[in-house]
């Protein structure tokens, strides 16, 4: 029993730092690729993952089974997972190949530790090392969605007091959308980006700006994209249409803030209410019963 806890800690070890290189290239550098056709797309992942250099260990040690994991996974499966990291922003350059690399690094690691740990007895460390290769790098996509659509919902609002006055200045909606987003740095002048070069390959303004709605879980999004295309229907002018979305964007954000003040006051009331409080009146007994110097032998008569 003794002899395996050095395989223990090696294992709990080798899980945190392959952790650790997850998450930091799961949240760490934002990339956007272009939104092309879903053929050329898929042609293009797949061929920048097989002839580019890889990015970190872990994929370098799992790449060579990713084909095995997508297998696994399914076609479906891997469609839900591209548009997940589709959603991500695809940071650091992720794409399904090297997903389903780290799966299967995640996914040895995990096993390996759950099998060293489940020999000595720890059932609750084995399943949590299950847990660990099942959801980890899912967990990276996960915080890395999250971040982007911070991102951009903090960027949006000011984005668009900047289109209207270059409209309002007389420059063209497509003009007006190249200068700003030359000048913002982020993931939405990114997709704006993405945007405009559909649009120099055909693809219509509105088919463009749905796929950038499909391509970001964000209510404000969705909101600036139904917003401008019923303006372009009513034939509103659209310097005064992006104010009116700034304008609402922002109203919105106050009322979520509001929401989660509210939200905050009775979880920081019942924190209080269960720890500082019993802690607050055992330290007052003790202090009252030290203070006193009652003799407990005398007291409960054993003296």
């Amino acid at each position: 029993m003794n002899s395996l806890n050095p395989l223990i800690g090696l294992a709990l070890a080798l899980l945190v730092a392959a952790g650790v290189v997850g998450i930091v290239y799961g949240v760490g550098i934002y990339r956007a690729d272009v939104k092309l056709p879903s053929d050329l797309q898929l042609a293009l992942e797949v061929g920048r993952t097989r002839t580019t250099r890889v990015g970190n260990a872990v994929d370098r040690m799992g790449i060579r089974w990713a084909p095995v994991v997508l297998r696994m996974l399914g076609p479906a499966r891997v469609n839900k997972i591209r548009a997940r990291i589709d959603h991500a922003g695809h940071p650091h350059g992720l794409t399904v190949d090297r997903y389903a690399a780290r799966r299967a690094v995640y996914g040895m690691l995990g096993g390996a530790g759950a099998l060293a740990v489940l020999s000595s007895g720890h059932w609750f460390l084995a399943l949590l090392m299950i847990g660990y290769a099942w959801g980890w790098t899912d967990l990276g996509i996960w915080l890395a969605v999250r971040k982007r659509r911070e991102e951009i919902e903090r960027t949006l609002p000011d984005f668009l007091d900047v289109l209207a006055v270059v409209v309002s200045a007389g420059l063209g909606f497509r003009q007006a959308l190249e200068r700003v987003a030359a000048v913002y740095s982020g993931p939405w002048s990114d997709e704006i980006r993405v945007a405009l070069r559909q649009m120099d390959v055909g693809v219509s303004r509105r088919d463009a700006f749905d796929q950038l709605r499909q391509r970001n879980r964000s209510a404000q999004v969705s909101q600036f994209v139904t917003a401008l295309q019923q303006g372009e229907e009513l034939g509103a002018p659209i310097a005064q249409t992006l104010l009116q979305i700034a304008q609402d964007m922002r109203r919105t954000e106050a009322q979520n803030a509001r929401r989660r003040v509210a939200r905050t006051v009775p979880r920081a009331t019942g924190v209080i209410t269960t720890l500082l409080v019993p802690a607050t009146m055992i330290l007052l007994m003790t202090g009252t019963i030290l203070g006193s110097r009652v003799n407990f032998g005398d007291l409960f008569g054993n003296g």
